[in-house]
């Protein structure tokens, strides 16, 4: 078992959609209507809208392989890039999507340490992140990896407002 990493450029734009609409619905579907899942997904990675998440000089995106195949990705956020006003000593994982088919295979830490490494090598003193508050096995990741619950956020999903809770770790 081969893992490594990419990071992804805008020539890499149409196959980071085609997993963010894949990997977003995995998690996400049981819990949301299709009408709300499909608009949402449209608004949120439609394709100028990948564009221009990979043009933001304050985002890294990675995709993640497993024995060559994409089988997830990982997006951080520094400065004004980030979905909540943090102190500028923060990193944000705005996201780690895993392809169900590649879930349980150590890809999450994988992900969750080049997060840290890319704190670290940025001279941050923390990481956050939201998740959503019905993502039981993410929450429980997360607390296994150090992060704490600090509060929450709404989250919308069209007009169906979700609460995410924002955890984060101190980085020594």
């Amino acid at each position: 078992m081969t893992i490594h990493l990419k990071k992804c450029t805008v020539e890499d734009s149409r196959k980071l959609q085609e997993i963010s609409y894949e990997t977003f619905k995995e998690t996400f579907k049981h819990e949301n209507s299709p009408e709300i899942m499909n608009a949402y997904l449209e608004k949120a990675f439609n394709l100028n809208q990948v564009e221009i998440e990979l043009s933001n000089i304050s985002s890294e995106f990675y995709f993640v392989y497993l024995n060559r195949e994409i089988a997830g990705y990982l997006k951080v956020n520094t400065n004004d890039a980030q979905s909540e006003e943090m102190d500028d000593d923060s990193l944000e994982i705005e996201r780690i999507y895993i392809i169900n088919k590649f879930q349980k295979h150590g890809l999450g830490k994988y992900l969750l340490n080049k997060a840290m490494e890319i704190a670290r090598e940025r001279y941050k003193k923390s990481i956050w992140l939201g998740v959503w508050e019905k993502n039981e096995n993410a929450i429980a990741f997360y607390k296994k990896m150090g992060f704490v619950q600090i509060g929450s956020h709404s989250f919308y999903m069209g007009d169906d407002e979700q609460t995410d809770f924002i955890m984060t770790k101190i980085l020594k």
